[in-house]
């Protein structure tokens, strides 16, 4: 199965788009998911009662995902809720705590792929730019969190925890508390896994002119950055060139512009202004988005062996748009923190960089290459 997820800054259209991408993959005969992940449900408004053969579409509930996830969490506590006195709360009372939203389209994701129903293509419709990318962050995040607060070995040793209890003194976490991390765990890698793939692409949606081409170039930059392949930037609401006359003649002299700059970087699909907004399927057959592409493989960041010519390794991370004056990068241990304009990222080293120290770094070309030289303590003889 193929995933397209698509965003934009907010009132770029991108809830159209990504409708009128899954009715042209239905239309083409691919089987398509469409899900939805705005609790306003602007979904149902774009597509009206459009009945198109071969598209499915979702609704994410985050209220529904959270009252479970609360019952099942009192469910396996309870034993220490009693203890503690604590009254159980009623999940239909309770409305959903602060990011109970990005989680919900964290499951959404992970059923999505794990579903028993066929499906050729997953359409995604994420949130405004800024929340979709933190929100692709977050597995990446919370794995390495749940990594920092119960490592692994840490649970290798939990058949000692009533003898280290008594030894240390202090009560040591729960079984139920290993188990919950570790199905936790297991969940997130999956999304990983899944937006690491190499049928998942990311569709940028943006409306051409100065605003649009600001927050473009800063959503490529945070894609980058998180390893996620650009499939190719919608640019809607085009006006018609035969419009450009009189007070209009300004605005589309704009938008040839920004369009201009950005095939020089970017596979550009422009989408006609129908001068109304689009509703139901007729209107976004008109639209005529392209349908998701093929695989084309997930992003590389290669490291170069330049031992026997320079002495050193060279990292290639891949940072279009990326500015010296907004990069930092700090080293800590086995992973390095990198820092690009607004967005920042902990990666894990590769296992021959760990053996090495940083010599220093250059951003060249929309790359930013860091170089490491081998410790001669750590590094192998003979190399």
């Amino acid at each position: 199965m193929r995933t397209l997820l698509i965003t934009g800054p907010g009132g770029s259209g991108r809830t159209t788009i990504a409708a009128a991408t899954a009715s042209a993959a239905a239309r083409e005969g691919a089987r398509t998911l469409l899900v939805g992940t705005d609790p306003a449900d602007t979904l149902g408004a774009v597509l009206g009662d459009a009945d198109v053969p071969g598209l499915t579409v979702r609704r994410i509930d985050p209220d529904a995902g959270f009252r479970a996830d609360l019952a099942a969490l009192q469910e396996r506590a309870g034993g220490a809720l009693d203890l503690l006195g604590a009254s159980r709360l009623v999940p239909e009372e309770t409305g959903p705590l602060p990011g109970a939203e990005e989680l919900a389209v964290l499951r959404a994701l992970l059923d999505a792929a794990a579903s028993e129903d066929a499906y050729d293509l997953l359409v995604v419709d994420l949130p405004a730019t800024p929340r979709a990318l933190a929100l692709l962050a977050l597995p990446e995040e919370l794995r390495r969190v749940l990594r920092r607060l119960l490592p692994p070995e840490r649970q290798a040793a939990r058949a000692l925890r009533p003898v280290l209890g008594r030894l240390a003194g202090v009560p040591m976490p729960a079984e139920w508390i290993y188990e919950t991390a570790a199905r936790l765990d297991l969940q997130l890698a999956a999304v990983e896994a899944l937006l690491a793939d190499r049928g998942t692409a990311l569709r940028l949606v943006a409306e051409p002119g100065p605003a649009g081409a600001d927050a473009l170039r800063t959503a490529a930059l945070g894609a980058a950055l998180r390893g996620l392949r650009l499939d190719a930037v919608v640019a809607n609401r085009v006006l018609p060139e035969s419009e450009a006359a009189g007070w209009l003649a300004g605005p589309v002299a704009q938008q040839r512009k920004t369009l201009d700059e950005w095939r020089e970087e970017h596979t550009v699909h422009p989408v006609a202004h129908l001068g109304h907004d689009p509703r139901g399927a007729d209107d976004l057959a008109a639209l005529a988005v392209p349908a998701a592409p093929e695989a084309a493989g997930p992003v590389r960041w290669p490291v170069a062996d330049r031992t026997a010519e320079d002495g050193v390794l060279v990292w290639h991370l891949p940072l279009p748009g990326a500015r010296r004056d907004t990069l930092d990068l700090v080293r800590r241990g086995d992973e390095l923190t990198v820092t690009a304009g607004p967005f920042r990222r902990v990666v894990p080293l590769p296992s021959a960089l760990r053996r090495c120290t940083v010599d220093g770094a250059a951003l060249r070309e929309g790359e930013l290459r860091v170089r490491f030289r081998p410790d001669p303590e750590l590094w192998p003889r003979g190399r």
